[in-house]
């Protein structure tokens, strides 16, 4: 089969599309034909050895996937052969096939093509696990919602359930077309933050109330400038840190204001720590899956693809994301 493979850390010009065996089947996982595949930030930063994770080398990039169910192994009891799902990997994306363990694959929302799929197996539990879980944001109807990024592909997503959730949601975008595609998904007011200052904008649109709940995949001094729109008793969830910047907590504006600062890695449930506990958590993230479904089919969510790329093309999708042209995620196809 076909892949593109990593035998060095570097960036994206460093991956080679090759033939290679297909993977293994182990015990309780399923083999998938990959029908398209998602690539992020993540993406970028695990080729070049500067992600939490460090692969073997040599492998092929790629954590997200859409496909269809073409072998099944006797240990796996929800799954069968045909069924279109979308799956977490570990690694292993940018291939014609993929195995993965039988917990990280969930069936396909029947309203959302392949391409559109690949958002559906990180960037949407990732900003659903953020916004609806108890230990992280927990919106309620009737709040306040800031998202930043909110073009981005966990950005998008978070607009888009902080609506479902009966919040109001002010968006953050960069530049004109990404504030029109943050709006499109549903924001109620977006702020163009190369255009004013987002902090002193939530403000006013909060009447100096301040936001209830604050969606934060971008750190550094957004994620410092974000404590002070919040409200009392508000909290703010770091997801990521695009911007490069690990951000410092000052303890004493969390104390003054009674904010919380709530992290939330969905790696840890689907098996991206060092403590692997996709089994253990197996049941909690079928339950959000099935809820993304719903949603799905119900009309309420609306993955967005910015453009497609070939298998052989992925250093070029990767390159679009590190320009930052793209609003909402790109997908490489395998056909």
């Amino acid at each position: 089969m076909k892949a593109m493979i990593c035998r060095r850390w570097g960036g994206p010009d460093d991956l080679r599309l090759e033939e290679i065996e297909r993977p293994v089947l182990k015990s309780g996982q399923v083999r998938i034909k990959i029908r398209a595949a998602g690539v992020s930030f993540a993406t970028t930063l695990v080729i070049a050895g500067k992600y939490q994770r460090k692969p073997p080398l040599p492998f092929a990039p790629g954590t997200e996937v859409s496909g269809v169910v073409i072998e099944v192994d006797p240990a796996c009891k929800r799954l069968k052969v045909g069924d279109e799902v979308v799956a977490v990997l570990d690694w292993g994306g940018l291939a014609e096939e993929a195995v993965a363990h039988e917990v990280n694959v969930f069936p396909k929302p029947r309203t959302v093509g392949f391409v559109e799929a690949v958002q559906l197996a990180i960037s949407y539990p990732t900003s659903a696990g953020a916004l609806t879980w108890p230990m992280a944001l927990d919106v309620q109807k009737g709040q306040t919602l800031l998202v930043h990024a909110a073009a981005g592909g966990v950005g998008m997503a978070a607009v888009e359930i902080g609506k479902i959730l009966g919040a109001t949601v002010i968006a953050t975008a960069g530049g004109a077309r990404k504030a029109d595609f943050a709006k499109a998904h549903g924001a109620d007011h977006v702020i163009d933050y190369r255009a004013t200052d987002f902090r002193d904008e939530v403000l006013r649109l909060t009447n100096g109330r301040g936001v209830d709940r604050i969606y934060d995949p971008v750190g550094g001094d957004v994620f410092t400038q974000s404590l002070r729109c919040l409200a009392v008793e508000g909290r703010i969830c770091p997801i990521g840190f695009a911007s490069g910047t690990i951000p410092q907590i000052p303890a004493n504006i969390l104390l003054v204001k009674s904010i919380a600062v709530m992290g939330f890695n969905y790696g840890y449930y689907v098996g991206w720590s060092p403590h692997d506990a996709r089994f253990e958590q197996a049941g909690r993230t079928l339950a959000l899956m099935e809820r993304i479904r719903g949603w799905c089919d119900a009309g309420l969510c609306h993955p967005h693809v910015d453009r497609t790329f070939r298998l052989d093309q992925a250093a070029e999708a990767m390159r679009a994301l590190l320009e930052r042209s793209v609003a909402g995620r790109v997908a490489v196809i395998m056909e």
